[in-house]
Protein backbone atom coordinates (compact mmCIF):
# COMPACT_ATOMS: atom_id res chain seq x y z
CA UNK A 1 0.00 0.00 0.00
CA UNK A 2 1.45 3.32 -1.09
CA UNK A 3 0.52 5.63 1.78
CA UNK A 4 1.96 8.69 0.05
CA UNK A 5 -0.20 8.03 -3.02
CA UNK A 6 -3.35 7.63 -0.95
CA UNK A 7 -2.44 10.72 1.08
CA UNK A 8 -2.25 12.76 -2.11
CA UNK A 9 -5.55 11.35 -3.37
CA UNK A 10 -7.31 12.15 -0.09
CA UNK A 11 -7.42 15.88 -0.67
CA UNK A 12 -6.67 18.97 1.45
CA UNK A 13 -8.20 17.62 4.68
CA UNK A 14 -5.46 14.99 4.80
CA UNK A 15 -3.13 17.78 5.90
CA UNK A 16 -5.43 18.63 8.80
CA UNK A 17 -5.42 14.97 9.87
CA UNK A 18 -1.63 14.93 9.61
CA UNK A 19 -1.38 18.03 11.81
CA UNK A 20 -3.63 16.39 14.41
CA UNK A 21 -1.38 13.31 14.38
CA UNK A 22 1.81 15.36 14.79
CA UNK A 23 0.37 17.51 17.59
CA UNK A 24 -0.96 14.50 19.47
CA UNK A 25 2.32 12.60 19.16
CA UNK A 26 4.37 15.64 20.20
CA UNK A 27 2.26 16.20 23.34
CA UNK A 28 2.50 12.49 24.19
CA UNK A 29 6.30 12.53 23.97
CA UNK A 30 6.50 15.76 25.98
CA UNK A 31 4.27 14.33 28.72
CA UNK A 32 6.14 11.04 28.65
CA UNK A 33 9.35 12.96 29.37
CA UNK A 34 7.79 15.27 31.97
CA UNK A 35 6.05 12.48 33.86
CA UNK A 36 9.15 10.42 34.50
CA UNK A 37 9.05 9.10 38.04
CA UNK A 38 12.46 10.57 39.07
CA UNK A 39 11.19 14.02 38.06
CA UNK A 40 7.91 13.69 39.98
CA UNK A 41 8.35 11.15 42.73
CA UNK A 42 12.02 10.22 43.39
CA UNK A 43 11.73 7.26 45.74
CA UNK A 44 15.19 7.56 47.30
CA UNK A 45 14.56 11.23 48.08
CA UNK A 46 11.19 10.50 49.69
CA UNK A 47 12.68 7.75 51.85
CA UNK A 48 15.46 10.08 52.95
CA UNK A 49 13.02 12.82 53.96
CA UNK A 50 10.86 10.33 55.85
CA UNK A 51 13.89 9.10 57.78
CA UNK A 52 14.92 12.65 58.67
CA UNK A 53 11.40 13.60 59.80
CA UNK A 54 11.15 10.47 61.92
CA UNK A 55 14.32 11.59 63.71
CA UNK A 56 13.03 15.12 64.20
CA UNK A 57 15.44 16.73 61.73
CA UNK A 58 12.65 18.79 60.18
CA UNK A 59 14.72 21.87 59.41
CA UNK A 60 17.24 19.85 57.41
CA UNK A 61 14.40 18.03 55.66
CA UNK A 62 12.78 21.34 54.73
CA UNK A 63 16.04 22.65 53.28
CA UNK A 64 16.43 19.54 51.13
CA UNK A 65 12.83 19.78 49.91
CA UNK A 66 13.27 23.41 48.91
CA UNK A 67 16.36 22.48 46.90
CA UNK A 68 14.53 19.70 45.05
CA UNK A 69 12.31 20.48 42.04
CA UNK A 70 10.10 17.40 42.15
CA UNK A 71 6.34 17.62 42.79
CA UNK A 72 6.49 15.55 45.95
CA UNK A 73 9.24 17.80 47.32
CA UNK A 74 6.94 20.83 46.95
CA UNK A 75 4.18 19.06 48.85
CA UNK A 76 6.48 17.90 51.64
CA UNK A 77 8.07 21.34 51.90
CA UNK A 78 4.61 22.86 52.42
CA UNK A 79 3.90 20.45 55.28
CA UNK A 80 7.28 21.10 56.90
CA UNK A 81 6.90 24.88 56.69
CA UNK A 82 3.49 24.83 58.36
CA UNK A 83 4.77 22.38 60.98
CA UNK A 84 7.71 24.68 61.73
CA UNK A 85 5.22 27.48 62.39
CA UNK A 86 3.74 25.39 65.17
CA UNK A 87 0.45 24.62 63.40
CA UNK A 88 -1.55 21.46 64.05
CA UNK A 89 -2.28 18.44 61.89
CA UNK A 90 -5.32 19.98 60.19
CA UNK A 91 -3.36 23.04 59.05
CA UNK A 92 -0.47 20.87 57.85
CA UNK A 93 -2.85 18.64 55.91
CA UNK A 94 -4.60 21.64 54.38
CA UNK A 95 -1.29 23.08 53.19
CA UNK A 96 -0.34 19.76 51.59
CA UNK A 97 -3.70 19.50 49.81
CA UNK A 98 -3.43 23.06 48.51
CA UNK A 99 0.03 22.54 47.04
CA UNK A 100 -0.99 19.06 45.87
CA UNK A 101 -3.89 20.43 43.83
CA UNK A 102 -1.49 22.74 42.00
CA UNK A 103 0.96 19.93 41.34
CA UNK A 104 -1.79 17.66 40.04
CA UNK A 105 -2.91 20.42 37.68
CA UNK A 106 0.67 20.65 36.46
CA UNK A 107 0.75 16.90 35.83
CA UNK A 108 -2.52 17.10 33.90
CA UNK A 109 -1.19 19.90 31.72
CA UNK A 110 -1.80 19.30 27.98
CA UNK A 111 -2.88 15.68 28.49
CA UNK A 112 -6.37 16.40 27.16
CA UNK A 113 -4.82 17.70 23.93
CA UNK A 114 -4.03 14.11 23.00
CA UNK A 115 -7.66 13.09 23.57
CA UNK A 116 -8.82 16.09 21.55
CA UNK A 117 -6.63 15.18 18.59
CA UNK A 118 -7.90 11.61 18.84
CA UNK A 119 -11.50 12.85 18.77
CA UNK A 120 -11.23 15.30 15.89
CA UNK A 121 -9.20 13.04 13.58
CA UNK A 122 -12.12 10.75 12.59
CA UNK A 123 -14.40 13.78 12.35
CA UNK A 124 -11.99 15.39 9.91
CA UNK A 125 -11.89 12.12 8.02
CA UNK A 126 -15.67 11.96 7.91
CA UNK A 127 -15.84 15.56 6.74
CA UNK A 128 -13.38 14.75 3.95
CA UNK A 129 -15.51 11.77 2.93
CA UNK A 130 -18.72 13.83 2.89
CA UNK A 131 -17.08 16.54 0.80
CA UNK A 132 -15.64 13.88 -1.49
CA UNK A 133 -19.03 12.19 -1.93
CA UNK A 134 -20.61 15.52 -2.82
CA UNK A 135 -17.98 15.97 -5.50
CA UNK A 136 -18.52 12.38 -6.70
CA UNK A 137 -22.23 12.86 -7.21
CA UNK A 138 -21.63 16.23 -8.84
CA UNK A 139 -19.19 14.70 -11.34
CA UNK A 140 -21.48 11.74 -11.95
CA UNK A 141 -24.42 14.01 -12.75
CA UNK A 142 -22.27 16.04 -15.13
CA UNK A 143 -21.02 12.88 -16.81
CA UNK A 144 -24.56 11.53 -17.07
CA UNK A 145 -25.74 14.71 -18.73
CA UNK A 146 -22.89 14.43 -21.22
CA UNK A 147 -23.76 10.81 -21.89
CA UNK A 148 -20.49 9.38 -20.59
CA UNK A 149 -21.57 8.16 -17.15
CA UNK A 150 -20.11 4.75 -16.32
CA UNK A 151 -19.85 2.71 -13.09
CA UNK A 152 -16.10 3.32 -13.12
CA UNK A 153 -16.60 7.06 -12.68
CA UNK A 154 -18.80 6.48 -9.65
CA UNK A 155 -16.63 3.76 -8.07
CA UNK A 156 -13.39 5.69 -8.52
CA UNK A 157 -14.84 8.71 -6.78
CA UNK A 158 -16.20 6.69 -3.84
CA UNK A 159 -12.94 4.96 -2.90
CA UNK A 160 -11.12 8.27 -3.16
CA UNK A 161 -13.65 9.92 -0.86
CA UNK A 162 -13.28 7.14 1.75
CA UNK A 163 -9.52 7.65 2.07
CA UNK A 164 -9.87 10.51 4.58
CA UNK A 165 -12.08 8.44 6.87
CA UNK A 166 -9.56 5.61 6.80
CA UNK A 167 -6.67 7.95 7.61
CA UNK A 168 -8.70 9.67 10.32
CA UNK A 169 -9.24 6.33 12.05
CA UNK A 170 -5.59 5.37 11.56
CA UNK A 171 -4.65 8.49 13.51
CA UNK A 172 -7.44 8.40 16.11
CA UNK A 173 -6.97 4.82 17.34
CA UNK A 174 -3.23 5.07 18.18
CA UNK A 175 -3.72 8.51 19.76
CA UNK A 176 -6.49 7.15 21.96
CA UNK A 177 -4.16 4.38 23.15
CA UNK A 178 -1.39 6.91 23.84
CA UNK A 179 -3.85 9.07 25.79
CA UNK A 180 -4.86 6.14 27.98
CA UNK A 181 -1.19 5.32 28.61
CA UNK A 182 -0.39 8.86 29.75
CA UNK A 183 -3.60 9.17 31.76
CA UNK A 184 -2.88 5.88 33.53
CA UNK A 185 0.67 6.92 34.39
CA UNK A 186 -0.56 10.29 35.62
CA UNK A 187 -3.23 8.73 37.84
CA UNK A 188 -0.74 6.31 39.41
CA UNK A 189 1.70 9.13 40.16
CA UNK A 190 -1.02 11.24 41.76
CA UNK A 191 -2.12 8.39 44.04
CA UNK A 192 1.46 7.69 45.14
CA UNK A 193 2.15 11.39 45.71
CA UNK A 194 -0.91 11.69 47.93
CA UNK A 195 0.11 8.60 49.93
CA UNK A 196 3.68 9.83 50.44
CA UNK A 197 2.58 13.36 51.33
CA UNK A 198 0.06 12.13 53.88
CA UNK A 199 2.74 9.80 55.23
CA UNK A 200 4.87 12.85 56.03
CA UNK A 201 1.89 14.50 57.70
CA UNK A 202 1.42 11.41 59.88
CA UNK A 203 5.11 11.33 60.78
CA UNK A 204 5.08 14.99 61.78
CA UNK A 205 1.98 14.43 63.89
CA UNK A 206 3.51 11.38 65.58
CA UNK A 207 6.75 13.24 66.28
CA UNK A 208 4.86 16.17 67.80
CA UNK A 209 2.88 13.83 70.03
CA UNK A 210 6.08 12.12 71.14
CA UNK A 211 7.63 15.49 71.97
CA UNK A 212 4.54 16.46 73.96
CA UNK A 213 4.66 13.22 75.93
CA UNK A 214 8.37 13.66 76.63
CA UNK A 215 7.82 17.23 77.79
CA UNK A 216 4.97 16.12 80.04
CA UNK A 217 7.07 13.28 81.45
CA UNK A 218 9.98 15.65 82.10
CA UNK A 219 7.70 18.15 83.82
CA UNK A 220 6.21 15.42 85.99
CA UNK A 221 9.66 14.14 86.91
CA UNK A 222 10.69 17.66 87.85
CA UNK A 223 7.70 18.07 90.12
CA UNK A 224 8.37 14.73 91.83
CA UNK A 225 12.00 15.69 92.26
Amino acid sequence: MDLAYFFEKGGPLMWAILVAAVVGLFVFLERLYSLQRPRILPRAFVDRIRAMVAKGRTNEALLLCEENNSSIACMMAASLRVYSDGKGRSEVKEAVEEVGSREVAHLDKNVEIIATMSSISPLLGLLGTVVGMIQVFQRFVEAYQEGRATPDVFADGIWTALITTAYGLMVAIPLLILYKIIQGRNDRLVVEMEEDAMGIVDLLDDFRRAETKQAAAAALAGQEG
